[in-house]
């Protein structure tokens, strides 16, 4: 055991202590789910799994609570794995190594995993402590969030008993999440149909840099510069002058991040060769007026002569495309000041084999309107010239009830226990409630937890102060729907 096992609430610390000792990355959390299993069944509670590596515990009702409302708490049990490049480390057999630094818990050079572990741990003190009264409780541990929401997916629909849900996801103490958007990916591919240059041209690469990109959904409404589109933009200005061909072209990397650069390979007509870097330079003064916080970066040098080029055809098609498909937000939250209903993000461009293949992606807490952002993507590259245009199964989002029961008494026992009113919201990202509310549509919900900062990364660290704080803060939740 760590030194983190002495930190309050001990329970709680003993048990996130336990499970970072246990290896569980996405895909690979069969140890955790295990050991869950046998937890819950040495505590002699009914204990289910399904083939997924899902668990469900729950615990019966103290003497005299029988009657009460069954709440139902849930986490995910997988972790993100990202470590240091000095850093030696087999996230599928080594324990991650948790260290105490001032106020804050991190991990030696890899992630920490308190994005979902500090959530099950919460759920194994609650299931393992007898000192409080309490009805009817329910602990769901699902798998493979951090890698499509899949456990929450193959949810079983007759599992669950319980009529309100505390969702211990959240990563900012005293901020509680009602609400949360659906998303879909579409991917759309052209064939490269390369071809010998029909003249003579002068190639020249345009690269894009100097943007801050950032998160698809929690950043999107911060109007930060797309460089698929920057580079579009550009191209199709530089072609109003004369013939232009495109011999490669790559943008962006994950369908959920903001694409900071992109770069492409164009052959341009001799007769525009100067015409085309001054309009770089005068586009690279207006486009920078339009951004805030960013430095746009532009280069455009000539290159050595490409043997093949996409057709002409096809090059046209490719600038349309980009230019036609919408990217930011394309509607606010009604409801929820400040929130972004609906949003699609062009996320990238690759040359994959015989494809050139444009990700993006939607988001909308409204099942309607992520549908008709959709069609609009699809359209922009099926209008376009592109050889497919498909989505995937997408999954669904959580529009926020602000009349809920369970927020209400989350908010009440919060401002009881701390003499502060917390923040009560939506996120413009994805959580599992949306797929288990759709299981479920008249389980009422929330998300809450303890602060933890650089999830995703070895910056992780997640606030001991907080963790105590939450720790009480569901106690007196439990407490509460005991006596109401």
């Amino acid at each position: 055991m760590s030194e983190i096992s002495n930190l309050n609430p001990k329970a709680v610390w003993k048990y996130f202590d336990e499970i970072c000792s246990i290896p569980h990355p996405s895909h690979k959390e069969a140890k955790l789910s295990k050991h869950l299993q046998e937890f819950g069944k040495k505590l002699g509670l009914e204990t289910l799994v399904d083939e997924y590596g899902n668990v469900l515990i729950r615990k019966p009702a103290s003497a005299g609570c029988e009657k009460c409302e069954s709440l139902l708490f849930q986490s995910h049990i997988d972790m993100v794995c990202e470590k240091n490049s000095d850093v030696a480390f087999d996230f599928d057999n080594d324990g991650i190594q948790p260290y105490i630094d001032g106020e804050w818990v991190k991990a030696k050079g890899t992630t920490l995993g308190a994005d979902d572990g500090i959530g099950v741990a919460y759920q194994m003190a609650i299931l393992a402590d007898d000192s409080f009264k309490h009805g009817p409780i329910e602990c769901l541990f699902t798998v493979d969030e951090e890698v499509g929401l899949l456990g929450a997916h193959v949810l079983k629909e007759d599992w669950i008993k319980s009529t309100m849900l505390v969702n211990l996801d959240s990563e900012d103490q005293g901020e509680f999440c009602i609400g949360c958007a659906g998303g879909v990916n579409t991917v759309a591919k052209y064939s490269q149909n390369l071809q010998k240059p029909d003249k003579d041209y002068l190639f020249m690469t345009i690269k894009v840099s100097g943007l801050i990109g950032g998160h698809s959904g929690v950043d999107i409404d911060k109007n930060r510069g797309n460089a698929i589109k920057i580079l579009a933009e550009l191209i199709n200005r530089i072609s109003a002058e004369g013939d232009v061909v495109i011999a490669s072209i790559d943008g962006g990397n994950l369908h959920n991040a903001i694409p900071r650069e992109a770069s492409a390979t164009i052959g341009v007509e001799f007769k525009i060769k100067e015409t085309a870097r001054v309009i770089t330079n005068m586009y690279i003064a207006e486009k920078q007026n339009e951004l805030i916080g960013e430095t746009l970066e532009i280069d455009l040098s000539t290159t050595d002569k490409a043997e093949k080029v996409f057709a002409p055809s096809t090059s046209k098609s490719l600038i349309k495309a980009i230019l036609a498909c919408p990217h930011g937000v394309l509607k606010m939250s009604e409801d929820i000041p400040g929130l972004v209903e609906t949003s699609t993000n062009l996320a990238s461009v690759k040359m994959i084999g015989n494809d050139i293949v444009f990700e993006t992606s939607q988001r909308s807490s409204v099942t309607e309107e992520k549908e008709k952002i959709r069609k609009m993507v699809y359209d922009a590259f099926a209008t376009n010239g592109a050889s497919s245009v498909e989505s995937d199964e997408g999954y669904p989002g959580w529009k926020p009830n602000v009349n809920s029961k369970i927020k209400n008494i989350a908010v009440d026992t919060y401002k009881k226990l701390f003499n502060v009113t917390p923040n009560v919201g939506a996120i413009h990202a994805g959580l599992e409630c949306g797929l288990i509310i759709e299981k479920y549509p008249k389980l009422d919900m929330i998300s809450i937890g303890p602060t933890i900062i650089g999830n995703h990364s070895p910056a992780e660290k997640v606030s001991i102060p907080t963790v105590e704080m939450t720790w009480k803060h569901v106690l007196a939740i439990i407490d509460t729907i005991r006596n109401s």
